[in-house]
């Protein structure tokens, strides 16, 4: 299997194991399989979510220098729990027992894990450079904290992160450094992209879901959820997925390429629209973004929108495959309190975009909501609404009690070297 880029299709080819350590293709574009293989007819569900991940994976890997690695990376990093909240069909996966409750350490975990082997073996060293909205940067604290010939350097909003997801940016040390930067997340992950693009600075990657290492864990959780799915109810879901950088809603498109049985996806957005803007207009207008009750997902220009463009590249195609809807701030703390009264059930911000597209535009009996983090993190959004305090997850707890350590600086990359 090679990768290539999203830019410069078919001209340069690149392993596995080069496009996770260069995180962005030589000429800035982002890498994709070079074609989408087949689920494996080994595939099984009877050894656990861990070991059906892997089996996705093991096309991806197919001759690179981590094959033989694979299993055992899966078997670390994939250490979780990946449950439904069943509702008759009407289900919520919940991607959010990982070390901080967060889908994105499914990604995280993969790439530290891999990361480290290739750098053990190399003898050599890399700095992760790290943009976040929310959870990608806790989650890649976490998970690169204390691995060996690894730094990390985490970039995040001033005032746009929940305070408990602060807490999770800014308590590490050692091989982790935080960052708090005047400006927003775009400003962030402008600020990474151009620190890769910078000729004179060597050693650096990135662990966003720019990196193919943070996709593909991605793609192998909803092969593994579809065919759960399937099992029980026997028939394929939509899956509704809230969308910020496109990275989770990529990794569904990649699943359902390779076989996994999935009707069709389904993006929910917030207030930042550029992808439900572009299918009503034909035209695609990256643009600031907006801060919202969902915060994670205030993205007005989302990098793996690339990814999706390489998978249908006019609109035409792109229309056929791809639904979006946008979701107000009154709609999500409605959606919450609603939820919750009908069920007792308690739900995060983001997993409520999904849950108002599902229940506004989604007339298919069998779905699922994706459920990307938990409700605990945003407990001064959440528990004024269900007018109860919700409890917090041991690993959450742990994060929250250590020492908030930061930098503030201006949105310019030159600051961080």
């Amino acid at each position: 299997m090679r990768f290539i880029s999203t830019r410069a299709k078919g001209e340069n080819y690149f392993s596995a194991s080069e496009a996770i350590l260069k995180g962005l293709a030589p000429d800035g574009g982002l890498f994709i399989p070079e074609r989408i293989p087949a689920i494996p007819k080994t595939f099984t569900l009877t050894k656990g979510a861990w070991y059906a991940m892997y089996q996705a994976l093991i096309p991806y890997f197919e001759g690179d220098e981590l094959e033989n690695d694979l299993e055992e990376i899966c078997y670390s990093a994939f250490s979780f729990p990946v449950p439904f909240h069943t509702e008759g069909g009407k289900d919520t996966l919940e991607l959010y027992f990982g070390p901080t409750a967060a889908f994105k350490d499914f990604g995280a975990r993969f790439l530290a894990f891999s990361m480290e082997k290739l750098l053990k073996r190399r003898n050599e060293e890399l700095t992760i450079l790290v943009a976040t909205s929310g959870d990608t940067g806790g989650a890649v604290a976490s998970a690169f904290h204390g691995r060996e010939n690894l730094f990390v350097k985490v970039l995040f909003p001033e005032g746009r992160v929940a305070e408990r997801q602060r807490m999770q940016l800014t308590g590490w040390d050692g091989n982790v450094t935080s960052y708090e930067v005047e400006g927003s997340f775009d400003d962030c992950q402008r600020m990474v992209k151009e620190a890769f693009m910078d000729e004179s600075l060597h050693g650096l990657s990135s662990a966003n879901s720019i990196n193919l290492g943070r996709l593909l864990p991605q793609m192998a959780y909803y092969v593994y959820a579809a065919s759960m799915y399937e099992l029980r109810y026997g028939e394929a879901p939509v899956f509704v997925i809230p969308s910020g950088n496109v990275g989770n809603a990529t990794g569904a498109y990649w699943a359902k390429a390779m076989g996994a049985p999935i009707k069709r996806i389904v993006l929910a957005a917030n207030a930042n629209k550029p992808i439900t803007d572009y299918l009503e207009t034909g035209n695609y207008e990256p643009r600031a973004s907006i801060k919202t009750l969902a915060n994670a997902m205030d993205v007005g220009a989302p990098s793996n929108i690339e990814r999706l463009f390489a998978m249908f590249p006019d609109i035409e195609s792109f229309r056929e495959n791809v639904s979006a809807y946008s979701v107000s701030d009154d709609e999500i703390k409605a959606t919450i309190k609603e939820v919750y009264d009908e069920s007792g059930y308690v739900i995060c911000p983001h997993t409520a975009c999904g849950e108002r597209v599902r229940r506004d535009h989604v007339t298919e009996s069998h779905s699922v909501v994706v459920s990307t983090a938990h409700p605990a993190k945003f407990n001064d959004i959440v528990e004024p609404l269900i007018g109860r305090e919700i409890a917090i997850p041991k690993n959450l707890f742990e994060i929250m009690h250590k020492t908030p350590r930061a930098l503030y600086i201006a949105a310019d990359y030159h600051n961080l070297f």
